[in-house]
C-alpha cells in the first residue's frame, strides 16, 4: 500500500540538524545579554528614566539573534541593521503619516521598507518589525514623528552593533563580515566527484558557526560553481560552431503523421516549429508524436469528424495540438560555457538556434555538445604543444 503524499511534505517540516557545538551557543546568548542590557543602559543614561521614549524596541531582540547568533549572515552585517532600520523607521513614520488605516499603512510601510532595502543594499529582517512599531506602536511613538527615526532607532542600533563589535573582538569572533578579495586558489581537482555532502558537513562542523545557508544549497552552489569552471576553459566555440545546419524544421499545420515521416527519414529526434517568418513558435519530439494523451475534447472532436466527413480523423491531426510552446533558444554567439548549463541542470535535449532577427538557423543537441567539447579540447591540446614562437 503506497503511502499518503502528505507524510513526506510533513517530513519537511523536520528542523535540520545544528552544526553549531554548544561553547559557541553559549557564547552567541551570553553576547545577546550584554547586547541588550548595554542598548538599554545607554538609553537611560542618554535620555534618563523618565524620557517619553521606549528604552527598547522589540526589534531590537530580533536584530541581537542576527547580530550574536549568525553573525556570518550578510544580513546582520553593520550597513545592514544601521540603514535598514534607518529606512524602515523613516517608511513607517511617513506611513502613519499620510495613511489614515493602520492596517494599510502597515502594509504598506513593510512593502515599501523592503524595496528601499534591496536598493540600498541593507536588507536586515527585523527592520520589518521596525516599519511596523512606527505604525503601531501607539501614541507615544506618534507623537516623536520622525524624532522615532533618531531616538530611539537610530540610538539603539548603534548601541547594539558597537557591544556586537566590541563582544566579537574580545571573544575571537571575526565580526563583520565584510566582502574582501579572494587569496589566490590553490590549483583543485574540477571533477563532480571531487566534493561530496559529507566533506561539505564535516567542513561547516569543524568551523563551528551558524552560516545563514542551507547544507543542500551550499552542496547545490558548489556544484554549479564546478560545471561553470569547467564549461569556462571551453570558451573559444560558440553556438554556430557546433550547431547541426541546416535545421529540418515543420509549421504549426503540419499533420501529425507528416512529421512522423520527417523523423524517420532524418533519423533525428525533434523538430522545431516555426511560423512564416522562420521563428520558433514550438518543438515536438517523437515522444510527442506517441505519447501524447489525447483530451475528452478532442477525443470527442474526431469522433464527430470521422462521423461526419466519413474520414479518420486522426490522421488530420496537426503538430499545434500537441507541440511545446515554451521553447529555450540560443543565440549563434552563446559560448559553450553558456550552453552547459541548459543541458546538464535544466534537462534539455535540443536547443534551436536563432539569428540576430530571432530566426532560426540550427539546432544543438547533447551529440553537439559533446563533440563541441571534445573538439575544443583537441585545440588547446595542440596549442599547448605548440612550441613557443
Amino acid at each position: 500500500m503506497s503511502r499518503s503524499p502528505i507524510v513526506p511534505w510533513l517530513a519537511r517540516f523536520y528542523p535540520a540538524a545544528m552544526n553549531v557545538k554548544w561553547p559557541e551557543r553559549l557564547r552567541s546568548a551570553l553576547g545577546a545579554l550584554i547586547g541588550i542590557a548595554f542598548t538599554g543602559g545607554s538609553m537611560q543614561l542618554l535620555l534618563g528614566p523618565n524620557a517619553n521614549i521606549p528604552m527598547l524596541v522589540a526589534p531590537m531582540g530580533a536584530s541581537a539573534v542576527l547580530l550574536f547568533g549568525v553573525p556570518a549572515s550578510p544580513l546582520a552585517q553593520p550597513w545592514s541593521i544601521i540603514g535598514g532600520n534607518l529606512v524602515a523607521a523613516t517608511v513607517g513614520v511617513a506611513g502613519a503619516a499620510l495613511v489614515a488605516d493602520p492596517v494599510a499603512a502597515a502594509a504598506l510601510a513593510v512593502c515599501v521598507a523592503i524595496v528601499a532595502m534591496f536598493a540600498l543594499r541593507c536588507v536586515h529582517p527585523p527592520s520589518g518589525a521596525v516599519a511596523l512599531t512606527a505604525v503601531l506602536g501607539g501614541p507615544a511613538i506618534h507623537a516623536l514623528g520622525f524624532r522615532f527615526v533618531l531616538e530611539p532607532i537610530l540610538i539603539q542600533s548603534a548601541a547594539l552593533l558597537g557591544a556586537a563589535l566590541v563582544y566579537h573582538a574580545v571573544t575571537g569572533h571575526r565580526y563583520p563580515h565584510a566582502t574582501r578579495a579572494a587569496p589566490a586558489a590553490p590549483q583543485m581537482p574540477t571533477t563532480a566527484s571531487s566534493i561530496t555532502r559529507a566533506d561539505l558537513e564535516t567542513v561547516l562542523n569543524r568551523r563551528g558557526e551558524l552560516l545563514d545557508i542551507d547544507p543542500e544549497d551550499l552542496e547545490a552552489l558548489f556544484r554549479e560553481t564546478q560545471l561553470q569552471a569547467y564549461a569556462r576553459t571551453f570558451s573559444e566555440l560558440t553556438s554556430r560552431d557546433i550547431m547541426s545546419s541546416p535545421v529540418v524544421s515543420i509549421t504549426p499545420d503540419m499533420t501529425l503523421r507528416a512529421a512522423a515521416e520527417l523523423l524517420q527519414r532524418h533519423s533525428i529526434k525533434a523538430l522545431p516549429v516555426v511560423d512564416p517568418r522562420q521563428r520558433v513558435v514550438g518543438i515536438v519530439t517523437r515522444a510527442d508524436l506517441v505519447n501524447k494523451p489525447k483530451s475528452a475534447d478532442l477525443r470527442l472532436m474526431e469522433a464527430l469528424a470521422s462521423r461526419l466527413f466519413k474520414r479518420d480523423a486522426t490522421r488530420a491531426r496537426v503538430v499545434s495540438t500537441v507541440m511545446t510552446t515554451h521553447v529555450r533558444t540560443v543565440e549563434t554567439d552563446t559560448p559553450i560555457a553558456g550552453l552547459v548549463p541548459f543541458f546538464a541542470d535544466d534537462g534539455h535535449h535540443h536547443i534551436p538556434v536563432i539569428d540576430a532577427h530571432d530566426r532560426l538557423v540550427g539546432i544543438i543537441t547533447q551529440s553537439d555538445l559533446i563533440a563541441g567539447l571534445y573538439r575544443q579540447t583537441r585545440i588547446q591540446a595542440e596549442m599547448q604543444q605548440r612550441p613557443a614562437a
